[in-house]
């Protein structure tokens, strides 16, 4: 499988893709360039791959993959809870195809073409 590099050294990509990742599970829906989309998406099979597990192991390896946020205030519930207890549970019954990449208009100051990830 090849990875993009998306302009940047291998720390600032890992870290960008652990944001984008804690942010669509969060908001299980966001826009961001096409190439970005393209690249979480891969993350985002691999995380709810684990999160169907559900065990220790497979706990501890998504927590390597993103970053301990806060994903609900008012439930104090975090990012990878929300991934094991919510999203994993949802897609207990499905074999793959957990994201969807809609293209969008390209973005007005330079052009990049945008698209919006949304989980299934």
């Amino acid at each position: 499988m090849h990875n993009r590099k998306l302009g940047r050294t291998t720390e600032h990509r890992i870290a960008m893709l652990r944001n984008l990742a804690a942010s669509l599970i969060i908001h299980e829906k966001i826009e961001t360039t096409q190439h970005k989309a393209l690249e979480l998406r891969s993350w985002m099979d691999k995380l709810i791959t684990l999160a169907k597990r559900n065990d220790l192991h497979a706990r501890r390896q998504a927590a390597t993959m993103l970053f301990n946020v806060m994903a609900d205030d008012e439930q104090s519930q975090s990012v990878l809870q929300k991934l094991f207890d919510d999203v994993g549970v949802r897609y207990s019954e499905r074999q793959g195809g957990y994201t969807r990449v809609l293209k969008t208009v390209q973005r007005r100051g330079d052009g990049a073409p945008m698209a919006i990830i949304e989980l299934v």
